[in-house]
């Protein structure tokens, strides 16, 4: 689950990292009311969606004039931020965050992972911070450094030393070289203690009075570990979601919504991944990832198919299933009733392999409904785009 930047800022708070003052921002009215109390040479303004790349969509304002916040607080609210992450919708500003600025001296970059390959969460660091990282791995990847923490040890000062020296921080300012190893320490508790999946500060500045201060702050939790903190719960703002999303978590569906026209429903996340790939190598996109889970029922698969036609930029749909744990006929009775129910207007192929699947494809071709059935990946993937292609033409 992200959440905004406001609210991993007032996490960094309560565990010892440093933040400009500021505020959560819903009115211009507040706005003013806020700035007022501010002390400050530079006031920003800032939209709050859950995506990056807010400066360069004009997400973020500056002035020297406290006067003028509440203009740019009404500028802000109601519009429509378009991102690199946002897609072509782009996401509405309903919240803003309106802090003090700071005099920079210097910016970092500094964030922590896990690195899926030795297991272990993974500070990752650079002199070029204000840049997106995956820029500077990219063009000069000698100035992105890599600290792994062993868990079963947790963090520790030489780890914090490694980060503090190979950034030359001794040589830039050391009055923060101590505060920075003792911020590394508090953001590994945050991370662990609060089961995120991302910790992100960038830019970290260095004051020109010689203090650091997270100027940006991104946090990511692990939804599985969601349960363990109500607190963080609380923080989720579905105005930020996608709708169907939303709707397929309330069916505990594995259901993500991406731009092409093909919908998809498989179980098993491997299976889904092979069967975007398929639609993409027949011709076309995949508008979606759905998993309904190696032990799907009817009723799952009535709920996965009901969640997919509502996508009004889908053509066509392919079910691909495995009869593993779940049998065939049971994904084949969960297809025909969600089709009565909501009507079929699509075209529909279905493929059935697995535990009672020449059971599971004659009840389907017995249905009576306009739906095609195949035993082979490749051969199905073909014929769903064709036919989607047939229907647009």
């Amino acid at each position: 689950m992200n959440i905004h930047e406001f609210q991993a800022k007032q996490l960094f708070t309560q565990f010892g990292v440093p933040v400009p003052k500021g505020k959560e921002i819903k009115t211009p009215r507040a706005a003013e009311k806020w700035a007022a109390t501010l002390d400050s040479a530079v006031f920003v303004v800032k939209a709050q969606i859950h995506a990056g790349g807010r400066g360069k969509a004009g997400g973020v304002k500056l002035t020297k004039n406290k006067e003028e916040v509440p203009a740019l607080a009404k500028e802000l609210l109601g519009k429509t931020l378009i991102t690199h992450q946002t897609g072509p919708k782009g996401k509405k500003v309903r919240r803003l965050l309106i802090e003090e600025g700071a005099g920079i001296a210097k910016e970092l970059y500094l964030s922590l992972v896990v690195d899926r390959d030795s297991g272990c969460p993974t500070f990752i660091a650079s002199t070029e911070g204000g840049m997106e990282i995956e820029e500077v791995a990219a063009h000069t990847p000698e100035k992105v450094l890599r600290e792994a923490i062993d868990p079963a040890v947790g963090f520790q000062g030489y780890n914090g030393r490694n980060l503090a020296f190979g950034l030359g921080l001794a040589s830039i300012e050391p009055a923060v070289v101590n505060p920075f190893i003792q911020m590394l320490g508090n953001l590994y508790r945050l991370f662990m203690e609060k089961n995120a999946s991302l910790v992100e500060i960038n830019p970290l500045v260095i004051t020109t009075d010689k203090r650091l201060l997270a100027l940006d702050g991104k946090v990511s939790i692990d939804d599985n570990a969601l349960f363990k903190h109500p607190d963080i719960q609380a923080l989720r703002d579905v105005h930020e979601e996608e709708p169907l999303e939303i709707e397929a978590g309330k069916h505990n569906l594995s259901y993500v919504k991406l731009d092409g026209d093909i919908a998809c429903m498989v179980n098993g996340a491997g299976l889904a991944m092979a069967t975007m790939d398929v639609i993409k190598l027949a011709g076309t996109e995949p508008a979606n990832f759905l998993d309904v889970g190696g032990g799907a029922t009817k009723e799952t698969v009535a709920a996965g198919f009901r969640i997919l036609l509502k996508d009004k930029k889908v053509k066509g749909v392919f079910i691909n299933i495995f009869g593993g744990i779940v049998r065939c006929e049971r994904i084949a009775h969960g297809v025909i009733d969600a089709a009565k129910e909501v009507g079929i207007r699509l075209p529909v192929v279905v493929r059935l392999q697995g535990t009672n699947a020449e059971e599971g494809r004659q009840l389907l071709l017995d249905s009576g409904l306009k739906v095609d059935v195949a035993t082979d990946l490749w051969e199905a993937a073909q014929k769903i785009v064709g036919m989607r292609r047939k229907k647009k033409g």
